[in-house]
């Protein structure tokens, strides 16, 4: 008999849907109450999916706390969660382990230690931290032993899993990509993509661009490149490798399909005790996050990941 897992959902923040989302992976979905969804997106694509096969069945989401009682209130209705509590801390010895959905970087440390010291492994949304400090911090717990997961589910569209497998362009010498919102939380989408058909071993980060319309480069010690563009003012980006075989450009939109593989390879973690990939690439693309929100402050200078410590 499988194992189910008592999970709790913690945060919301602007622009991020992902309580809804997540919650309805595991709990399945009332289709009036998530029609209200502030984020069109969710309803939409939950609609799209077979109700009889949607679902992680190895979880269930029990418990919720946001910000806003209110919306708490309502992500329980549509997404059927059983119990709204006052606190985060409030989950602590009523879940199995918790999903921190709010995807503001530097606020992920001071929610998520609670859990992490009382021994309740943690989903953290990407990026782990934009905060050097605090890459510090989580970086020591994980060598404690701590069950910690953090990526982008970029990490694991179709397109790009099926690019890595194919493996047909040859030695990948640069990626170009470009994606709408911010550096310090939608930079990571790309980054992840990007590592997750080149790998790690970065060298250097170098943001030659302005707030909301930011170029950065990453170079690898290989001699590898790869250019991210993260621009506030368009609607979607887009993402190309460059071999010496060939190109290729993966596009999926499918959400729900990434974040549902995300949310399994969460589970395996919380059956292993292991995640999916290695941790230190979750801690190299902070460095990246980080770097380049530094190198923008100081004027486009180049940073080593090596001044990040971790």
């Amino acid at each position: 008999m499988k194992k189910v897992y008592n999970l709790g959902v913690i945060g919301l923040s602007p622009g991020n849907g992902h309580p809804y989302s997540w919650a309805a992976i595991f709990n399945g979905f009332n289709k009036e109450e998530m029609a209200k969804c502030p984020f069109p997106v969710i309803p939409e694509y939950l609609g799209k999916q077979d109700p009889a096969t949607m679902r992680i069945e190895e979880g269930k989401v029990t418990h919720i706390w946001t910000q806003d009682p209110d919306v708490s209130k309502q992500v329980v209705r549509a997404s059927l969660i059983e119990n709204v509590v006052e606190k985060a801390e409030d989950l602590i010895g009523e879940v199995d382990a918790v999903l921190l959905a709010r995807d503001d970087g530097e606020n992920h440390l001071k929610m998520a230690r609670p859990f992490i010291e009382a021994e309740v492994p943690i989903l953290i949304d990407k990026p782990l931290t934009d905060q050097a400090a605090d890459l510090k911090e989580f970086a020591r717990y994980y060598r404690e032993g701590k069950k910690i997961l953090s990526c982008s589910s970029a990490r694991y569209a179709k397109s790009i899993t099926d690019l890595k497998e194919r493996n047909d362009l040859g030695r990948i010498l640069t990626a170009s990509g470009v994606t709408p919102k911010y550096w310090r939380t939608y930079g990571i989408h790309t980054i992840e993509a990007i590592y997750a058909v080149m790998g790690g071993g970065l060298e250097s980060v170098q943001n030659v661009g302005r707030h909301n319309e930011e170029i950065v480069h990453l170079k690898y010690a290989d001699g590898r490149h790869a250019v991210i563009q993260a621009f506030a003012g368009i609607r979607r980006g887009n993402l190309t490798f460059y071999g010496e075989n060939g190109t290729a450009s993966p596009s999926d939109p499918d959400a729900f399909f990434q974040f549902k593989a995300m949310l399994r390879s969460f589970i395996r973690m919380l059956d292993t005790g292991a995640p999916s990939f290695d941790w230190r690439e979750t801690v190299e693309m902070a460095k990246v996050v980080i770097a380049g929100r530094m190198s923008q402050e100081e004027g486009g200078r180049k940073v080593l990941l090596k001044e990040i410590p971790a």
